[in-house]
C-alpha cells in the first residue's frame, strides 16, 4: 500500500502525507488494532476446538486453577496483526524493517514450537531447553550478523550509555555476542513475566511506545542532533513497527485482561521479546532497554535470585518466582498486582525517555 500511495503522489498531491512516518504509525496502529479485535473471537473458538489450552502450575497461587481450559497461542493473532498492518503502511524497501519482523516471526515460531509440544503433544515441558535456548542463539546470531554487517550502519558496533552524551564505546567484533545476549534475554524476559493476565501483554504495550519515541528521534537528524544521541539513518522507519505493535498489544489486551479469554503462549511472548530486544540494538539503546522494560528485568532477576538461593543455601528468597506470584501469595489480588506492575511501567518508561535529555 506504501509503494502504491508513493507512487501515485505526483498525480495526487494530497497523498503526500502518507510520506510521513507520524501519519503512518498512526495507521499502523489502528490497522493492528482492528485486525486484532475483528480476528481474535474467531482464532478463540479455533484454538477451544483443537484443544490448545493451557497448563496450570500446581504450585501456583490457587486461584489460578480457575484458568485451567482457557486457550493459549493466543500470540498468533498479535503477529498476523502486527505482520499486516506492516505490509500496508511500512516502507518494505527499508532493511530495518526487515530484521525487527524477522526477530518477531522467527522467536513467535520458536515458541509455536513450545506451545504446540505442550498443548497438543501434552508434554508438560514443551521444547527440550537445549533446543530451544539453541534455536534462541542462532537466530540472534544471525539477527546480529546481518546488522553488524550493515554498509549503511557505520555506526553499527557503538554502545552508548545512558545520560552521558560522549560515552560511547566501540564494542567491535564483542558487538555480536552483545546482541546476542541484550535479543534473547529480552526475549525470555517478557516469556518469564507472561504469568497473569494481561500483565506481559501491557507492558509491552508501554515499551512499543516508548520505543516508537527513541527510534523516530534515532532516525530523525534534526532531533538526534538537539539531543545529541547517534543519528541512525533509517531507523526512524521502525516507527511504524512500533506504532503496529503498540496497536496489536492493546487489541490483544482486550480480550487478555483479567479474566483472560486466551492466553498469548510461548509463540507471543517470545516473539514480542525478541522483537522488542532487537529495536533495542537497532536504535543503539540496549542499556535504555533495562529501563524502559524494567519490569521484565525484575521479573527475571527475582527468578535467578531464587534459584540461585534455592540450590546455593536451600532456602527460597520469595515465596514464589517470578516475582508477580511473590505478590499474589502475599495476598494481593491479581488485579491488583497487574495494575500497580503497569504504574510502575509507565514511570520506568517515561524515565527512559527522559534520559535522552538529561545528558
Amino acid at each position: 500500500m506504501y509503494e502504491l500511495l508513493n507512487y501515485l503522489v505526483p498525480y495526487f498531491s494530497v497523498l503526500n502525507v502518507f510520506k510521513y512516518i507520524t501519519f503512518r504509525t498512526a495507521l499502523a496502529a489502528f490497522t493492528a488494532l482492528t485486525v486484532t479485535v475483528v480476528i481474535a473471537p474467531r482464532i478463540i473458538e479455533m484454538l477451544k476446538k483443537i484443544s490448545m489450552t493451557q497448563q496450570i502450575r500446581d504450585d501456583g497461587p490457587k486461584t489460578h486453577f480457575s484458568k485451567a481450559g482457557t486457550p493459549t497461542m493466543g500470540g498468533v493473532i498479535i503477529i498476523i496483526a502486527v505482520m499486516f498492518a506492516m505490509l500496508l503502511w511500512g516502507n518494505l524497501r527499508n532493511g530495518y524493517v526487515w530484521v525487527v519482523m524477522m526477530s518477531l516471526l522467527g522467536f513467535g515460531a520458536i515458541g509455536f514450537m513450545d506451545d504446540y509440544l505442550k498443548a497438543v503433544m501434552k508434554n508438560p515441558k514443551g521444547l527440550r531447553a537445549l533446543y530451544k535456548f539453541g534455536a534462541q542463539m542462532l537466530l540472534a546470531f544471525v539477527i546480529s550478523i546481518s546488522l553488524y554487517y550493515n554498509p549503511n550502519d557505520p555506526n553499527t558496533s557503538i554502545l552508548s550509555v545512558p545520560f552521558f552524551k560522549k560515552w560511547l564505546f566501540d564494542l567491535g567484533i564483542f558487538y555480536i555476542p552483545f546482541s546476542i545476549l541484550v535479543i534473547v534475554g529480552s526475549s525470555n524476559a517478557v516469556n518469564l513475566t507472561d504469568g497473569i493476565d494481561g500483565l506481559a501483554i501491557g507492558l509491552v504495550a508501554i515499551a512499543a511506545c516508548a520505543n516508537a519515541a527513541l527510534v523516530y528521534l534515532a532516525g530523525h537528524a534534526v532531533f538526534a542532533r538537539y539531543l545529541q544521541v547517534l543519528y541512525l539513518p533509517g531507523t526512524g522507519e521502525l516507527t511504524v513497527f512500533c506504532g503496529a505493535l503498540a496497536g496489536a498489544s492493546l487489541g490483544f489486551l482486550w480480550f487478555n485482561s483479567y479474566p483472560a479469554q486466551v492466553f498469548m503462549g510461548d509463540v507471543g511472548s517470545l516473539g514480542l521479546g525478541g522483537a522488542l530486544g532487537t529495536l533495542a540494538v537497532v536504535a543503539k539503546q540496549e542499556l535504555v532497554l533495562t529501563v524502559v522494560g524494567g519490569i521484565f528485568v525484575i521479573e527475571t532477576i527475582s527468578v535467578v535470585l531464587q534459584v540461585a538461593s534455592f540450590k546455593l543455601t536451600g532456602k527460597r528468597i520469595f515465596k514464589m518466582a517470578p516475582i508477580h506470584h511473590h505478590f499474589e501469595l502475599k495476598g494481593w489480588s491479581e488485579p491488583k498486582v497487574i495494575v500497580r506492575f503497569w504504574i510502575a511501567g509507565i514511570i520506568l518508561a517515561f524515565f527512559s525517555l527522559a534520559t535522552l535529555k538529561l545528558r
